[in-house]
């Protein structure tokens, strides 16, 4: 199934503990590279993420964008050490009497600025849920990147499935004029030397010689032979369930280097500019296909 790389997908998860969004957006890149961003409390899970979302997206650059927002209650809540902050509140009050600096009172901001005077309550974390609500938020916004991608995908085919056709029938005219192109050039090739030898008798050996000559040269037997084969692996590839964008490229390679052998032996104008033709549809696809898993 074609699926393009380019998407958007988003997963809520809320419970009474909190609320996870995870947002994921993917765009166009020749191997897979997953940058993932979350909060410093969901900091274990981080690798998990990335693992999940490389499992499911196999090519594009993909940035997931994690947030977890926590309600009254579901998370450590902050606590004042109250021992340590009377500890610091007398210790400066000493420092304020033996060094004379009775007009700098001790406030209540210069105690918290110390550091440990705020502290997380003993609550334990339940990491498990929290790992089951992340993990189910990821897999929500992966589904709808995905659906994203497979719209867009089914899109992608309708075109490649049209372009193939076009070089199908840009082919097959290549094909078909391949054989009048030998035959003309023994007509000119006849004419001119009859014209050189001004009525002498012409050695017909010698001219069948020379034509078998250029036949050879610009033999494209191969080349079309080979051209069609692509064409059929191209349509077997889109029909695969499995991410396909490379194999198309190469396949996109393949042909466009075929077309350029066929170009460069047929020495002819008009199979010269079928091959501009075949040339232009191929880059079409190739610039489609970059955008395909």
């Amino acid at each position: 199934m074609i699926k393009s790389m380019t998407g958007y997908g988003k997963g809520v998860v809320e419970t009474e503990r909190g609320r996870t969004t995870v947002e994921i957006r993917s765009v166009n890149h020749r191997y897979g590279e997953i940058t993932v961003k979350v909060p410093r409390t969901l900091l274990a899970f981080e690798n998990e993420v990335r693992k999940t979302v490389g499992d499911r997206l196999k090519r594009g650059k993909i940035d997931v964008f994690v947030q977890r927002e926590e309600t009254v209650g579901g998370a450590n809540l902050p606590m004042v050490n109250l021992p340590l902050a009377k500890a610091y509140r007398d210790v400066f009050e000493q420092m304020r009497e033996e060094l004379g600096l009775f007009s700098e009172p001790v406030t209540l901001p210069l105690i918290l600025s110390q550091r440990d005077i705020m502290v997380a309550s003993n609550e334990e974390v339940d990491e498990e849920s929290l790992r089951e609500e992340l993990g189910r938020a990821v897999s929500g916004a992966v589904d709808a990147l995905e659906a994203m991608r497979r719209r867009e995908g089914e899109t992608l085919l309708v075109d490649l499935l049209a372009r193939r056709q076009s070089l199908s029938g840009l082919i097959e005219r290549v094909a078909e004029r391949a054989p009048a192109v030998v035959t003309e050039y023994a007509v000119r090739l006849r004419e001119r030397l009859s014209q050189l030898l001004s009525g002498n008798s012409l050695d017909e050996a010698r001219l069948a010689q020379e034509v078998a000559v250029m036949a050879d040269r610009g033999d494209i037997t191969e080349e079309l032979v080979r051209f069609r084969s692509h064409l059929a692996q191209f349509d077997e590839t889109v029909a695969l369930a499995e991410p396909v964008g490379r194999k198309l490229d190469f396949l996109m390679q393949e042909l466009n280097r075929e077309v350029n052998t066929i170009g460069s032996k047929a020495n002819d104008a008009g199979i010269a500019a079928v091959v501009v033709e075949l040339k232009a549809e191929l880059e079409k696809i190739r610039e489609q296909v970059q955008n395909i898993e």
